[in-house]
């Protein structure tokens, strides 16, 4: 794709110079801010995938001035440096594997121990180029997610409700198969698509208030990627 009128991926990466933000991926964040009003003043944010910071950046400026509080923690295999622009004292990272970093550490991140208000999936497996294997690996990511936001307990529940209505004295799971997401929390879940996805949204919905997907105007025309956005998580 040339040209470089506004939508193109010229026009994304020159405004992310322009703007100080170190990849043009966070003009994702920003219209999923503008249009969903995720991240509010004091909130408490996990980025999962961080690097290489560019939602780090978008989401500590999302939170306010700095005496608002609120808190950004971003977790990546990489370690990713925290971006000079756009964040301050309220941001750091985690250098760790997701896949295999259990609940209550993560929890452990979060401020008073109490999990995050907003939880971002920026995941992407690494690409190989195989369209089934790469929507395979990136569903798995975006499971993990999932698993993380709202605990074990609550998916199979999501999945037995959607097959049999009536589970509703299902044992309580114990601490660590809680999920991290606050009540009334948000989470977004970076897809490849494929027909899996829609798996995403049948499990998503019972959970949250409302969930709904968004292919940001940044994202490359030759790129599979879409974005699940789940507001408001049920008590």
């Amino acid at each position: 794709m040339s040209g470089s009128g506004i939508g193109s991926p010229d026009f994304f990466y020159r405004e992310a110079q322009r703007l100080g933000y170190v990849a043009r991926s966070a003009f994702k964040l920003l219209q999923m801010q503008k249009q969903y009003k995720l991240i509010t003043s004091g909130s408490s944010i996990l980025d999962l995938g961080c690097a290489p910071g560019a939602w780090l950046q978008v989401a500590c400026q999302s939170l306010g001035p700095l005496k608002n509080g609120g808190v950004v923690v971003g977790i990546d295999q990489k370690k990713v440096k925290v971006p000079s622009m756009h964040c301050d004292a309220r941001v750091k990272t985690v250098c760790a594997d997701v896949m295999n970093l259990p609940k209550d550490q993560v929890r452990l991140l979060s401020p008073q121990k109490k999990g995050f208000s907003v939880i971002l999936s920026d995941m992407c497996p690494l690409v190989s180029g195989i369209t089934t294997k790469d929507a395979a690996l990136s569903a798995e990511l975006g499971m993990r997610a999932l698993d993380l936001a709202v605990g074990g307990a609550a998916l199979a529940q999501s999945n037995d409700n959607i097959q049999l209505e009536e589970q509703s004295d299902s044992p309580s799971p114990g601490q660590d198969d809680n999920g991290i997401l606050r009540p009334g929390g948000h989470l977004v879940i970076k897809l490849l698509e494929s027909e899996d996805v829609q798996e995403f949204s049948r499990i998503c919905k019972p959970l949250f208030r409302k969930a709904s997907w968004l292919r940001p105007k940044a994202t490359r025309s030759s790129s599979r990627e879409i974005y699940l956005i789940c507001q408001g998580l049920r008590q």
